[in-house]
């Protein structure tokens, strides 16, 4: 059973013996505190729900909880791609703040604060952000996904404030959504993981909270943004027969293709056949095959280090690293490179600590010592794989 309120943006949904009433909140207005603050104080609820997973919670009511950071083991288990992409998320939301003073999430704060105050139980109910943007990326076409990073970075990099036509899709949609807006608004790939399956996460993860409850919640009040209130109360109105096996099957992570895994043993073996038939033609050709591979495999690195400011260190480290990683793709250039730079430039208590601040500038990035090591491994990363597709063709230029 169902009702609507359109003009307030709440939702009503019964399942069983438990009333859900949806408030939907817009990111950027003042009013959807006011209207959580609201609604927790005179409603008669035993349990609130909020769109958030647990990082973003921790994140939300613990600022400071980036200084733990460990940069060196984010960098060493592949995680750094990850955290850029999070981080330029949060610069978007940090332009907000500062455009309309407003807090992110403070209508989510208001209502885990209101729910302590009346010592109800607090349900974070929203998917895992790194599992969404993994499923996201794994969902579109490969062709595409390049225009989908240069266009996180792209609004990263943005001077302008946040137009009239984004404020109006952040009063009605999701944060997530709008941010990839320009790409989701006409692709259903982008759409699916980035709204309709968190729509059904959330009612599935409620479902299950009551399942496991020991006692039943007559009625909860669930906190979401505006863009996930049909999709909320149609996947609750559909009666999930197993929460927790949907909760699962949407954190699932989708197998990476064997393509991208094989590519770069592919490449390796063509370029070590070339080094083989150039020296079985003459040691000269087959030495300036290796003078060309290192030489442009190097440069193209060194020069992306260069290019976020890295410490000359770095900057030399790159060129030397780059030829030789690039012929082992179980090490990248862009990790020796921002390994080198932590060496080099060890980040500061502060540094942590003004993290989130510093990024919602783009200068910033090249400011804060955490932020630059992460431009050093992205950058040396990306001028290593130029180089090193440009030195196998001028290789095999050479040869034919």
């Amino acid at each position: 059973m169902a009702s609507n309120d359109d003009t307030t943006l709440i939702r009503t949904v019964r399942v069983g013996g438990t009333t859900f009433t949806l408030l939907g909140t817009a990111h950027v207005s003042p009013q959807s505190i006011a209207d959580v603050r609201r609604e927790v104080d005179r409603g008669d609820y035993d349990t609130i729900a909020v769109e958030l997973c647990d990082s973003r919670y921790q994140n939300l009511m613990d600022p400071q909880a980036v200084e733990q950071m460990d940069l060196f083991e984010i960098l060493r288990s592949g995680k750094a791609g990850m955290v850029i992409a999070s981080l330029a998320l949060g610069a978007y939301q940090q332009r907000l703040a500062d455009q309309f003073d407003i807090r992110p999430g403070a209508e989510l704060e208001a209502a885990i604060h209101g729910g302590r105050r009346r010592r109800l139980p607090v349900w974070r109910i929203d998917r895992d952000i790194g599992t969404t943007l993994k499923r996201v990326y794994r969902n579109v076409p490969w062709w595409q996904r390049p225009s989908l990073f240069t266009g996180l970075i792209g609004s990263l990099l943005s001077r302008d404030q946040v137009s009239a036509d984004d404020i109006e899709r952040l009063k009605q949609g999701d944060m997530l959504e709008s941010t990839f807006s320009e790409f989701a608004a006409g692709s259903a790939r982008l759409f699916e993981p980035l709204i309709s399956e968190r729509d059904r996460y959330m009612a599935a993860q409620l479902l299950a909270n009551i399942q496991a409850a020991e006692t039943t919640p007559r009625s909860v009040l669930v906190v979401v943004g505006a863009g996930h209130l049909s999709g909320l109360e149609q996947a609750l109105s559909d009666d999930i027969d197993d929460p927790a096996a949907e909760s699962r099957r949407l954190e699932q992570v989708p197998p990476r293709s064997r393509w991208p895994k094989v590519l770069p043993w592919v490449v390796v073996a063509i370029i070590l056949t070339g080094f083989a038939i150039g020296f079985g033609r003459s040691s000269e050709l087959g030495w300036q095959l290796v003078g060309d591979w290192v030489l442009i495999n190097g440069s193209l690195c060194a020069l992306g280090t260069a290019l976020a400011r890295g410490h000359p260190f770095t900057v030399i480290g790159s060129f030397v690293a780059a030829p030789l990683t690039s012929l082992n793709p179980t090490i990248g250039a862009g990790f020796v490179a921002a390994a080198i730079e932590l060496m080099s430039r060890r980040p500061r208590v502060e540094d942590f600590r003004g993290l989130r601040e510093a990024v919602a500038d783009w200068r910033g990035w090249w400011r804060n010592r955490v932020a630059r090591t992460l431009l050093v491994f992205l950058f040396a990363t990306l001028g290593s794989a130029a180089g090193t597709y440009l030195a196998g063709f001028r290789i095999i230029g050479q040869l034919v």
